[in-house]
């Protein structure tokens, strides 16, 4: 149960009193009224807009208009006061049974608690990770990794149809770069020395064993055959187990996708081709000459005619080319055609989850996204800044058999799925995160999901503590009246707040707000814990008082419940012990 949502009908239903006693213009458009907390807790439980979004349409000023819708709100059932705050904003004050009722609606709902329909009916896809597919993931690509997981997570539980998307780069050059990298290998385990790998090509020694499966199933056969013959075969190969290791390492993270695309496989299809054919019949391309790049002017730019899409049509800062001058496709034109099969495959919302270095390709891709869906689907991209690894301080180095940088399944193996997943949302995506890699394995407040999975396994334990002090307690939930004290109230404040913040995180892809939500109900209920140590109103297990013991062995399974509920968006284990 949503108690905003629920007070927010509330609102709407004294507002349409006034419009039947003709304080109010019949046909206004409230879906901008909401119901939400106060910025500040001081001013009361909730806080309405209402007078503030509709006054100048009900030709009226805010407070005015504030004033008149008072008086309904101050008969809302659990309503104990409204006041007017500022040029117009209403603070409610609401009754201590509203808050201690939300305890029996979580244990009702259970881990399902927060599951909304905000997004019933709506298709989206969203597209994670699709690094290509030219080696081991590294520690980069794990940002990216769990944001789009945790944001498709997310949108389920605000109750869209979901499809988990990768996508295959494996047309670019860079896979031919691959495949003679795999061919020097290949010679190498044929007792070729090879000495040091070549600039350009990919030194890692994750190649070694393809280079050694190759030597076996060919022999010398392509040793000293004409590049065009091999560079296929070994493209094909290399590609094959660079995503079997791909998918091994997301599989290590918890990650998964419901759909692999290849690049390669939509262009040989014609579907390019196909995108290309819509957007010439809707009369959006021409062949133009660009304006030079902005700023310094390369010195080898000169001005030609280009096959060009019109993206400034559709909020884009310039148009893009989609041929070059020689009649190749531009690395934007597959792009568009990709995007295109996938809104036809039913997609409303297209949502990339892409590395900071694409912050350029964003309004072109949105362009493309409404040009081809007509305005029927958007598109949205979420930008993932850098991640730096510190110990000590100091920049973190391993030893890795990659080459130059620090896989996932490198600092998988060492911190674990769960901290790795906890702390890549601990900023919000485009914000560039820092973290030290002894810091998250320690188990002290300061690392932020040993914080959030302690809570929840102390509540395990004060539920064991309850059993053995008074058997068969946990079974009953008790009388949720006798939780009437401030802090225990407090906590029940913030357990109203998860089915909000399910809607609000993923109404603006912002996964990262389940991150901080838990991290705040975790250190609410230690708080409450420790507090108990010196207020004996607050101990959980009360010996002496089985009907108080039974209230609280309730709040305990409704912040289980919320907790484990939050975790299971965030794809991390609620432990019942540590």
């Amino acid at each position: 149960m949503d108690l905003f949502a629920a007070y927010r009908q509330q609102v709407l239903a004294a507002l349409e009193q006034m419009v039947a006693a003709g304080q109010l213009p019949a046909g206004l458009n409230m879906a901008a009224v909401t119901a939400e907390s106060p910025k500040d807790p001081a001013h009361g439980d909730m806080s309405t807009n209402a007078a503030m979004v509709l006054a100048k349409a009900a030709g009226t000023n805010p407070r005015a208009l504030a004033e008149a819708l008072v008086p309904y709100l101050q008969k809302i059932d659990g309503v104990v006061s409204a006041e007017i705050a500022g040029p117009g904003f209403i603070n409610l004050r609401l009754k201590p049974e509203v808050w201690l009722g939300q305890v029996t609606a979580i244990l009702k709902e259970g881990r399902a608690y927060g599951q909304g329909e905000t997004g019933k009916g709506v298709r989206v896809n969203v597209e994670y990770v699709s690094a290509n597919p030219t080696g081991p993931m590294h520690i980069g690509h794990a940002r990216g990794a769990v944001v789009g997981d945790v944001l498709a997570s997310l949108l389920a539980k605000a109750g869209y149809t979901v499809t988990r998307e990768y996508y295959i780069n494996d047309a670019g050059a860079q896979v031919d770069v691959l495949a003679r990298s795999t061919h020097l290998r290949y010679r190498e385990a044929l007792g070729e020395n090879i000495g040091e790998i070549p600039a350009g090509l990919y030194p890692g020694d994750y190649l070694v064993p393809l280079g050694q499966e190759l030597a076996k199933e060919h022999g010398d056969k392509y040793v000293k055959a004409a590049e065009d013959e091999w560079l296929p075969i070994f493209r094909q190969a290399a590609i094959t187990a660079m995503l079997v290791m791909i998918k091994s390492d997301l599989a290590l993270m918890g990650v998964k996708h419901d759909v692999f695309s290849s690049e390669a496989a939509m262009i040989a299809s014609g579907k390019v081709e196909e995108a290309l054919a819509f957007l010439e019949g809707k009369g959006l391309m021409y062949v133009g000459v660009l304006e030079p790049p902005k700023g310094k002017t390369p010195d080898d730019w000169e001005p030609r005619p280009q096959t060009l899409f019109k993206s400034s049509q559709f909020g884009d800062d310039v148009d893009r080319a989609l041929k070059k001058s020689d009649g190749s496709y531009t690395y934007f034109t597959p792009d568009i055609a990709y995007h295109y099969d996938k809104y036809k495959r039913g997609a409303d919302v297209l949502i990339d989850v892409l590395g900071a270095d694409h912050g350029g390709y964003v309004k072109r891709i949105k362009a493309a996204v409404t040009a081809m869906s007509d305005g029927k689907a958007s598109c949205e991209v979420l930008l993932c800044q850098l991640v730096k690894l510190m110990k000590d301080g100091e920049p973190f180095k391993m030893s890795k058999r990659a080459g130059t940088f620090v896989t996932l399944r490198d600092m998988v193996e060492l911190i674990g799925k769960d901290v790795l997943r906890f702390i890549m949302l601990t900023r919000k995506s485009d914000a560039a995160l820092e973290f030290d890699v002894e810091l998250v394995k320690s188990q002290t407040k300061d690392n932020p999901v040993f914080y959030v999975q302690y809570a929840h396994a102390r509540c395990h334990s004060a539920l064991r503590l309850m059993e053995e002090a008074i058997p068969g307690i946990t079974a009953q939930t008790g009388d949720v009246g006798l939780l009437n004290h401030p802090e225990v109230l407090g906590l029940i404040r913030t357990l109203s707040h998860w089915p909000r913040t399910v809607e609000q995180a993923a109404r603006s892809y912002e996964p990262h707000r389940i991150a901080f939500y838990l991290q705040e109900l975790a250190a609410q209920f230690h708080a409450l814990w420790n507090q108990g140590g010196q207020d004996e109103r607050l101990r959980f297990v009360q010996a002496g008082n089985p009907a108080l013991t039974a209230s609280y062995a309730g709040l305990l399974k409704a912040v289980i419940a919320t907790l484990a509920s939050g975790l299971e968006v965030m794809g991390v284990e609620a432990l019942e012990s540590m």
